[in-house]
């Protein structure tokens, strides 16, 4: 009869755990120019509004109006969102915002294709340059610089395993023989 209660006090563990990596991410995330989000209210289809964000950083919501998101997370955008419709407009207010599709990362340099991908959360430099074709022949693995969106400072050094961001920048210099 004892064994019976670990497996439900692992059940009771996992569901009580700290939150997961997705919703790290989620809480970590700043939204910017170019993500495409979705907002949702339960209930309330007329409220469905899936839209990308501008270089102003506004999206246009039924009934609130102008609302500035650009270096929000998702949590902070649910929050004004459901404090916006409570209410004036609904009792409480179940709202969802989700990120469709994240902004680009860009890449070039010693790769073989050059350009602006399809970023995923958790991704290296390495997955970045497999979008990309892959390295030249001519490439260092030693002279990797990443530059952040949104910030004024030089690029930083990376290395091949380094994690990037939505908006990053990548460049791959050409190695010395």
């Amino acid at each position: 009869m004892k064994w019976f209660f670990i497996p439900c006090l692992f059940a009771l563990l996992v569901l009580l755990s700290p939150i997961t990596s997705a919703e790290a991410i989620d809480d970590s995330y700043r939204l910017g120019a170019g993500d495409t989000i979705v907002i949702k209210v339960f209930g309330e289809d007329d409220l469905t509004l899936e839209t990308q964000i501008t270089n102003s950083g506004k999206v246009n919501y039924p009934f609130l109006g102008t609302l500035s998101i650009k270096g929000l997370s998702i949590k902070q955008v649910e929050e004004l969102v459901y404090k916006g419709l409570k209410g004036d407009y609904l009792v409480e207010p179940n709202v969802f915002v989700g990120i469709v599709l994240y902004r680009p990362f860009y890449i070039h340099g010693e790769v073989k294709k050059p350009g602006g991908y399809p970023y995923q959360p958790g991704m290296t430099v390495n997955q970045a340059v497999a979008l990309a074709g892959g390295l030249t022949e001519r490439a260092s693995q030693e002279k990797i610089f990443i530059s952040r969106e949104g910030t004024k400072s030089e690029s930083v050094n990376g290395t091949i395993n380094s994690q990037i961001s939505a908006g990053d920048t990548i460049t791959i210099e050409q190695r010395f023989f």
